[in-house]
């Protein structure tokens, strides 16, 4: 296969979304589907909820991170491995490396909160909190690898990490085959980037739409300004949606297949958070309600009948008051 324009990357690929699904079987959950409906204050369109924020460790990440573990050589497992995250990668990575017996350390921004910290050194791992966003706490587990030696996992532009999220993307389409549209929150992209190389290649004619804070618009302000952008800082609480750029090969593809990116801010995130457990129970934090949202504040607008699929990405309490 040829590298994508501009980049390095192997197209991703439908044969390695499903190659992906095998390897992690077993180690994954199924995560349901419900409908949006009955509710108090509906949701505009035909929505249903996928939630990932029932997923081990309690968001989509363990997909990516148990397939780029199984995908390496047992001499890289074995040197262990070191990855830098805004928490819910970090928790696949410690996860993925219990399962595997193989130590894990992991660089986290000192704005993470410490109930994912403590979820970290239960499941084994290191944490090393240093920086106030994940692009410091990368650049310190990039200065720990060159130190100490160790195998690296990278949270979104890792091949294998973007197959093991596009897994998510073929469940989706099982559970709800008649979907028109797929609302999924944006951190560096890696989820975006997978879930998007699953669906289109399916169904050409599916929408997705991604969804980032105002206060960390990364890949929207990025194709606008029709390459990678550094954004100048970081103005959101929802730390796992955050870093100032995202990745040359995670960007290409999210370019290319993504077709709309829109923005909602932490009140909104917050508020959705909120309906969610009101309405359904569901425990998610500010990146899980992003797709929600979206829906609620109109930025993003379905048709009336519009099949709408919105990914609830990551558990949390911010809608528990």
């Amino acid at each position: 296969m040829n590298p994508l324009p501009g980049t390095d990357l192997v197209p991703l690929a439908i044969a390695d979304i499903r190659a992906a699904r095998e390897r992690i079987a077993g180690r994954v959950r199924l995560t349901p589907v419900v409908e949006a409906a009955p509710a108090k204050a509906a949701l505009p369109g035909r929505v249903a909820l996928k939630l990932e924020c029932l997923q081990v460790t309690g968001s989509f990440k363990p997909r990516g991170a148990i397939n780029a573990l199984r995908s390496l050589p047992a001499a890289a497992a074995a040197r262990g491995l070191v990855t830098a995250s805004g928490g819910n990668h970090g928790l696949a990575v410690a996860y993925a490396g219990y399962v595997a017996r193989v130590p894990a350390t992991i660089f986290l921004p000192r704005t993470v909160p410490a109930a994912k910290v403590e979820k970290l050194r239960a499941w084994g791992a290191e944490p090393v909190l240093v920086g106030d966003v994940w692009d410091e706490s990368n650049a310190a587990a990039l200065a720990h690898l060159a130190a100490r030696g160790g195998t690296y996992i990278h949270p979104f532009a890792d091949h294998a990490v973007m197959a093991g999220q596009g897994t998510l993307g073929l469940e989706t389409l099982e559970q709800v085959p008649d979907a028109a549209t797929l609302l999924v929150a944006i951190g560096g992209g890696g989820l975006i980037a997978g879930v998007a190389t699953a669906v289109k290649a399916l169904r050409p004619d599916i929408r997705v739409i991604g969804v980032e804070p105002v206060g960390a618009a990364t890949l929207h302000d990025s194709r606008r300004a029709g390459g990678i952008i550094t954004l100048a800082r970081i103005d959101t609480a929802a730390v796992t949606l955050a870093p100032r750029a995202t990745h040359p090969d995670t960007f290409a593809i999210v370019d290319r297949l993504v077709d709309d990116i829109v923005l909602v801010d932490d009140p909104a995130m917050r508020a959705a958070a909120e309906w969610l457990w009101f309405e359904h129970s569901v425990a998610a934090e500010l990146s899980g309600a992003a797709s929600v949202a979206a829906l609620q504040t109109g930025a993003y607008r379905p048709a009336a009948d519009e099949r709408v699929v919105a990914v609830v990405c990551g558990a949390g309490t911010d809608g528990i008051g």
